[in-house]
């Protein structure tokens, strides 16, 4: 009973773990700017005007670089935060409909579903946009709603017929 716990779990995580590794690898994130040398050491004399021209000129780029990762990363979370919604929604479907008679292994499933929709939310809240985190937060809670029906009560009310 045991086995088939850890089992279950090791599914379940792994799923998840798969799910965010594969995101990564056939979607990639922006990649934080490069700062400029004269940013990193600072050893401007910034009493000379060239110098500090320079300096000002490298700082504002950076800025305005910095701002743009920002704005794409909020963009790339989303677009993480959905395609993970997505598939956690297919894996619960999956375990609840095609797999549901091997029970280890739709439970596994199952969880590995869930899991990668608590990463979608996490990821989802990433954006700032209180709008987008509302909607990843009401399909995980009708997610869970439906899963818990469907996996736990409609069992029992079948068994009491």
């Amino acid at each position: 009973m045991i086995i088939r716990i850890i089992y279950m779990l090791f599914i379940g995580v792994f799923l998840a773990i798969f799910v965010g590794v594969g995101i990564s690898a056939f979607y990639s994130g922006p990649k934080f700017p490069d700062m400029p040398p004269v940013l990193k050491y600072c050893s401007v004399d910034l009493k000379d005007t060239k110098q500090s021209e320079d300096f000002s000129k490298q700082a504002n780029a950076f800025d305005l670089a910095e701002k743009k990762y920002q704005t794409d990363l909020q963009t790339y979370n989303r677009n993480v935060s959905s395609i993970a919604v997505i598939a956690a929604v297919i894996l619960v479907i999956l375990s609840l409909t095609l797999l549901r008679r091997m029970l280890v292994i739709s439970d596994g499933i199952l969880l590995g579903g869930v899991l990668t929709l608590i990463y979608s939310t996490i990821r989802g809240f990433s954006t700032e946009d209180t709008r987008f985190s509302f909607i990843v937060v009401s399909i995980g809670l009708i997610v869970s709603l439906v899963l818990g029906y469907l996996k736990f009560i409609k069992p029992i009310q079948n068994k009491a017929r």
